[in-house]
């Protein structure tokens, strides 16, 4: 059972403080993905757990065994870089063998392990050939592959299909999902890729300087904003929001227009995604600024009340930069935040 406790973690470098108490419990065989912005602590907290960094303060648990006092190698984790770190000069072969031969295992173990995750990888027919050789998602798939035959415990990945192009990407991710599935190992992902996330990930731990503000499915995560910043990263476009003023009775006025909400009787901000809006007859009254042919819709960025404000409709309507157009939001849809704590209000 490889159950990863992650307790009280925090990271000091001098006086910059890269993580703040971080508690984390990732689920026997889960893919979790720990999701931000460049800067936001999540290398650095993946580092901690590979035994590549050590933690100012707080505990590692694999197992039910406390890891963080051991050497990378004795903590039964495999590591994919973004970069590959694959050998030019090996075989493919080589490459995934590398680990087992330092540990000395036997001949035909090696070669039963490398057949089995190279096949899982889809590179079998690759094995001979040196790593110099092939392209960029090939040797993604060698690096995945070598970490694999280890049979480790946990595999932990950071960023490594940032340096494919979009088409490989995608190919890459269903891939990496089901081989990861199939191998039984609890995986931890680190990524600024945002559909990265939300297409593999299990769970997604969203994290902003330094701590998790948000653990949990990607739909929930989506869906349901446990704060402002997670509403206003997650999604492209993110999620819009305006001024909302209390009414009485659970009731705001959002751009002259009243709505249900929260018994919250303080101003808060009213939050809704650019899908979630039709055309109607009454609702906000917005002007298009900008109308983007997207295809099977229309992203049309426009002006509430002086603030942008994004409507994504469907591309057989007809927009026009500076036509009036009345927006009504899904009322289900509609969340609200608190401006002081930014903490999602319900």
């Amino acid at each position: 059972m490889a159950v990863i406790e992650i307790k009280n973690v925090a990271k000091r470098f001098g006086e910059y403080q890269a993580l703040h108490d971080i508690n984390l419990t990732i689920a026997d065989q889960e893919f979790m993905v720990l999701l931000g912005a460049s800067g936001c602590g999540k290398s650095t907290l993946l580092r901690i757990i590979a035994g590549l960094e050590t933690a100012t303060e707080g505990e590692v648990w694999i197992g039910g065994k406390r890891i963080d006092h051991l050497p990378p190698k004795d903590r039964g984790i495999a590591m994919v870089f973004q970069n590959y770190a694959v050998f030019p000069h090996l075989t493919v072969f080589e490459n995934i063998g590398f680990g087992l031969r330092m540990q000395k295992l036997p001949n035909d173990e090696v070669t039963r392990r490398v057949e089995r995750t190279a096949g899982l990888m889809h590179i079998d027919q690759l094995l001979k050939r040196y790593s110099g050789e092939l392209s960029g998602g090939q040797r993604q798939r060698v690096a995945v592959a070598r970490a694999l035959a280890m049979e480790p415990d946990v595999i932990l990945m950071d960023e490594p299909l940032s340096n494919l192009d979009a088409l490989l990407r995608m190919e890459m991710r269903a891939e990496l999902k089901g081989v990861l599935a199939e191998s039984n190992t609890t995986a931890i992902y680190v990524t600024h890729d945002q559909v990265e996330a939300m297409s593999m990930a299990d769970r997604i731990s969203v994290m902003h300087e330094g701590r998790i503000v948000q653990a949990a499915s990607p739909i929930d995560v989506y869906r349901d904003p446990a704060e402002r910043f997670v509403a206003g990263f997650i999604g492209n476009p993110p999620m819009n929001f305006l001024d909302a003023t209390p009414q009485g009775a659970g009731q705001f006025l959002v751009a002259g227009q009243s709505f249900a909400g929260p018994s919250a009787n303080k101003p808060l901000e009213f939050a809704i995604r650019p899908e979630d809006m039709t055309l109607s007859e009454t609702g906000l009254t917005a002007t298009a600024k900008v109308v983007e042919p997207l295809g099977a819709h229309l992203l049309v960025t426009c002006e509430v009340e002086g603030k942008l404000f994004r409507a994504v409709l469907d591309s057989d309507l007809r927009v026009s930069m500076g036509d009036t157009l009345t927006l009504a939001p899904m009322q289900d849809r509609i969340r609200w935040f608190d401006p002081d704590t930014q903490i999602a209000v319900k």
